[in-house]
């Protein structure tokens, strides 16, 4: 399994040996005020003097190769935007409203109009999210990288009262059960992953980027760098409708490792997510790569979003409510939270 992505140059396994490590040697002490540390979508914390009531969620992320992209085309004013929806729809996952978001850009030589550009994306992206742009840091690192290259870092900051905290071991978390409905909302089409081995794809079938494909709104290298989808909006409709709302069990922001790796993460040991593939539409870029890297569908749905970008687990009576609260823009129902099989592995069982 991830064969291709690891020849690609990812290890997905090391990377997850690497976060379990941390969470084991940096495990705060009893009375720090944390409530959800290292392992979920973003740490959670006790906000000094609110007695409990509020909590602040952080996290933090960056682009990855999908960089290469952009300075392949010269195009960089769509990668701050992804910059700050990594981030930001893994604070969500939380239950949290954005507060703030600062940047951090790397560079060997400062290109003022690509830093421009690149800020100009990030601004965009916290407007979209309902953040400010706090602060952020531009280092200038001669020999470090490439000309014309550089490197993206992002950290978000957001609350949310601890009664409506999403995640595992919430009490909206403990109320999931069997039956409940699992919807897939869409994404924008591959985000900002697996593009390690997207390039490797690309390369080895020799299209060019500035190529117009059948089936593609746009070039290759549009597609490509077509950005990552900030589902703050959607979201709040939704945790802040008071019928709605209040049967939102978990939200998973779907990003490396796919569905596979991302949905269990908000799943008691004891529940599984039946889920059926033909539920909602692939956007035509998946089975492209899948077609020219002769790449197999397990490793598909466990490297890319495969069309389904966040996740939320809610009762099936607010089914139909959610529904409406979280379009438009594609969502549907994509399976159901079944018991977990005495003996299975996995989390995650394929209709």
């Amino acid at each position: 399994m991830k064969n291709l992505y690891r020849r690609a140059g990812v290890d997905q396994e090391a990377q997850d040996g690497l976060a379990d490590w941390i969470a084991k040697v940096a495990r705060p002490p009893a009375g720090s005020g944390v409530v959800a540390g290292i392992g979920g979508f973003a740490g959670v914390y006790e906000a000094p003097g609110s007695n409990g009531c509020r909590l602040l969620v952080a996290c933090t992320d960056g682009v990855g190769t999908k960089l290469k992209i952009a300075f392949a085309l010269g195009r960089h004013d769509t990668v701050g935007i992804d910059l700050v929806a990594m981030s930001v729809n893994d604070l969500i996952c939380c239950g949290a409203r954005p507060m703030f978001f600062l940047d951090y850009l790397a560079v060997g030589k400062l290109e003022p109009g690509v830093a421009r550009s690149v800020l100009s994306g990030v601004v965009a992206g916290c407007r979209e999210a309902g953040a400010v742009l706090l602060g952020g840091e531009t280092a200038q690192m001669p020999d470090m990288y490439s000309p014309g290259e550089y490197d993206l870092a992002g950290f978000a900051v957001g609350d949310v009262e601890r009664r409506n905290l999403l995640g595992p071991g919430s009490a909206r978390g403990e109320r999931m059960r069997a039956g409940d409905a699992v919807l897939g909302i869409a994404s924008s089409g591959i985000h900002s992953n697996g593009y390690s081995l997207v390039r490797r794809i690309v390369e080895a079938s020799g299209r060019k980027l500035g190529a117009r494909i059948a089936g593609l709104n746009g070039t290759l290298g549009d597609e490509l760098l077509r950005p990552t989808r900030i589902y703050e909006r959607p979201l709040r409709r939704l945790l802040e409708d008071p019928q709605a709302g209040r049967h939102v069990r978990a939200v998973a922001h779907i990003t490396g490792s796919g569905i596979p790796g991302n949905l269990p993460r908000v799943l008691s040991k004891n529940l599984a997510a039946r889920l059926d593939r033909s539920s909602w539409p692939k956007p035509p870029i998946f089975p492209l790569l899948m077609d020219w890297g002769g790449i197999p569908q397990e490793e598909m749905y466990d490297v890319f979003n495969m069309g389904i970008g966040l996740i939320v687990v809610i009762a099936r009576r607010a089914e139909e409510a959610a529904k409406r609260l979280l379009g438009p823009g594609g969502v549907y129902r994509i399976g159901e939270i079944v018991a977990r099989p005495a003996r299975g592995k996995d989390q995650v069982l394929w209709a």
